[in-house]
């Protein structure tokens, strides 16, 4: 087989592996149930890839040993359920980015692949299932994610602080980064996360304000800025992270503005990518937008005192997150050294 998938075969070998794994995984569940609120809407064109946009074909041993593992421990993996287009690259590396708290979604965004409907009740054994997986990978650094509860009462914040804690335990040695939810609505939610301790705490405001009412109907913008903010003012030696999908038809002014309000927030760590349209029922890519700009959007970030900047067309939260953690904290120390110095 080889290495790389063409620009055609992108779309009609690697998508496919990946959503032939997210079937398997569902025991069976037709595509066109994960997602019954898009089911009535017309059909967007799935556009070609450009060639810059190729990924490997998951089909490494390391990787199978990996899936492996996900399946004896009943575990859920965004790698999987959002059909990243690394999950071959990470997967081979025994990184796989955790999904707590069940595998559907109460939002219903127009770019997310998870399935939306009624998630069924809390998994209390999941935080233990999920650090012994963490030990078994012998993981360096973690990222747990979560579908939306707004289900719950705490949007699942106690299951994320009892994952935190269990992974603590099991592996002492392994950072942790979480990417939460908005928890909209949930008074005092946020600090029982906060309080648990994550090493990167990231929430993703996925896109620029003025197309939430299309793209991410069910979160507000300064909310997700303010819980960014709060993060910080509780506890500022956690790092905080977000990161944009590029390509839904945001200007380059607005990615600007969006970058001063991260700034404002004082977040670390800022990804952007490339938005992959999942299938025909989700938004449309409005444009695929070329290596060089991520290059220059990096540069523009990197001069408004971000920590850490990834950008690229296949930049996602979880992409290469352990080696980025080690250069984030990098960053701050130096950073740290130069303020004592002045």
């Amino acid at each position: 087989m080889k290495p790389f998938l063409q620009p055609g075969e992108a779309h009609s070998i690697s998508d496919s592996v990946m959503q032939r794994i997210v079937i398997d995984h569902r025991k069976g569940r037709p595509p066109a149930a994960r997602h019954p609120e898009k089911a009535h809407r017309p059909d967007n064109l799935v556009q070609r890839k450009p060639d810059w946009i190729r990924v490997r074909a998951p089909n490494s041993p390391v990787y199978q040993e990996t899936r492996k593992l996900i399946r004896d421990k009943s575990l859920v993996t965004v790698c999987e359920e959002a059909a990243c287009p690394n999950i071959g690259e990470c997967w081979s590396q025994r990184h796989a980015t955790m999904m707590i708290m069940g595998d559907i979604c109460t939002r219903a965004c127009a770019f997310c692949n998870v399935a939306t409907g009624q998630p069924a009740e809390l998994d209390d054994d999941e935080p233990r299932r999920v650090a012994d997986a963490v030990a078994s990978l012998a993981l360096r650094h973690v990222v747990i994610t979560s579908v939306d509860r707004d289900d719950l009462a705490d949007g699942g914040a106690a299951h994320f602080a009892a994952t935190i804690r269990h992974i603590r335990a099991a592996s002492p040695t392994t950072t942790i980064e979480i990417l939460t939810p908005d928890f909209l609505r949930k008074n005092r939610a946020l600090d029982v996360v906060i309080d648990a301790k994550p090493d990167v705490f990231n929430h993703n405001i996925e896109t620029v304000p003025r197309l939430y009412p299309s793209i991410r109907p069910g979160a507000r913008y300064y909310q997700s800025l303010r819980l960014l903010d709060r993060v910080k003012q509780r506890d500022p030696e956690i790092f905080t992270k977000s990161g944009l999908m590029l390509g839904l038809g945001e200007d380059r002014m607005e990615v600007s503005q969006v970058m001063d309000d991260f700034r404002i927030a004082d977040v670390d760590f800022l990804t952007l990518g490339q938005y992959l349209q999942p299938t025909p029922k989700h938004a449309s890519v409005a444009r695929f937008i070329p290596p060089d700009e991520f290059d220059s959007y990096a540069a523009v970030a990197r001069s408004k005192g971000f920590l850490q900047v990834s950008a690229s067309p296949l930049t996602r939260s979880s992409y290469h997150a352990d080696s980025d953690f080690a250069a984030l904290k990098a960053a701050r120390q130096q950073f740290l050294q130069r303020d004592v110095k002045a």
